[in-house]
């Protein structure tokens, strides 16, 4: 018999590449995770792992293990999800993480929405970004993560994952009042070509490079912020000009202008429900995702 906490153990294992690493993803000591990798070790009757410099690597054995590991994992999630329909419990609580803007549109309404249904459901959010979600979600520290794919990202047909489309985010650049391009119904991303250009946090700035690049030229970015409130502050006060997401409210800067960003590349963002794959139809997850699709189409609709 293996034990799946275990199996899990060693998948996480695979993700982090240290046992310290894995330790913290875990919750647990580095001696406990260490103890566990070789009592895996023991239940299967091979090596599993072999030190390489100060990261532990997979043998060949441990990789035959690892592949069957994720297919028993996604299994055992659809088990959970036929036990689901047979719990009488009244309340459950479901454990959602997404990205900063994506919580005063998305996360908080569909966590609302689940309060109110009669047989209500009640949901922890978390703030985080993308690759803490791919990791609390495989450390079963998240039920649900909405997030936006990044360089790195696992690809979608990664077996430990279920990753589904939730909207495309188009993007507007944002302007000061009063500059030439506010006036404009929609403009093209060359138009801002000779801008000063404000850079927000990482995943935004690699994407506003990108698509600059893909129109031609290369943005100068001269000040740079992680918060929106800042970047679009400084917008407002004509240092520069950024491109801004649909989710992101500039209600609260006057002084700010979007302008639609119209062309090729017309840029967006996807963002994307992420699940254990196998759980998506354990009832909770089930009413947590039809939740977040349906604040999603009212988005998209206003």
């Amino acid at each position: 018999m293996i034990d799946l906490r275990l199996l899990q153990t060693l998948r996480v294992l695979h993700a982090q590449a240290t046992v310290t690493a894995t330790a913290r993803a875990l919750n647990l000591s580095p001696s406990a995770v260490s103890q566990q990798l070789r009592q895996l070790s023991r239940q299967v009757g091979a090596d599993l792992l072999v030190r390489d410099g100060r990261r532990l690597r997979l043998t060949e054995a441990g990789r035959v293990l690892l592949s069957h590991a994720d297919a028993l994992t996604a299994q055992w999630e659809r088990v959970r999800a036929d036990l689901s329909r047979h719990d009488s419990s009244p309340y459950r609580t479901l454990r959602v993480g997404g990205f900063a803007t994506s919580m005063g549109p998305l996360l908080a309404p569909a966590a609302q929405a689940l309060l109110r249904e009669p047989r209500p459901v009640g949901a922890l959010l978390t703030e985080t970004d993308t690759d803490e979600c791919f990791r609390q979600l495989l450390a079963g520290e998240l039920d649900i993560a909405v997030l936006t794919p990044v360089p790195g990202s696992p690809p979608q047909d990664d077996e430990r994952f279920d990753q589904q489309p939730l909207l495309d985010e188009f993007q507007d650049l944002a302007v000061p009042s009063g500059h030439p391009l506010a006036v404009r119904d929609h403009v093209e991303l060359a138009d801002a070509a000779t801008e000063d250009w404000i850079s927000a946090h990482h995943d935004q700035n690699r994407l506003a490079r990108a698509v600059c690049t893909a129109a031609g030229f290369a943005p100068r970015m001269t000040h740079h912020a992680e918060e929106w409130h800042a970047v679009l502050a400084m917008v407002a006060h004509g240092l520069g000009v950024c491109l801004v997401p649909r989710l992101v409210s500039c209600a609260a800067h006057a002084g700010v202008v979007r302008v639609p960003v119209l062309g090729e590349p017309r840029p967006l963002r996807r963002v994307l429900t992420c699940v254990r794959r196998g759980s998506h139809r354990q009832a909770g997850i089930a009413r947590g995702l039809a939740a977040l699709r349906a604040r999603a189409a009212r988005v998209l609709n206003d």
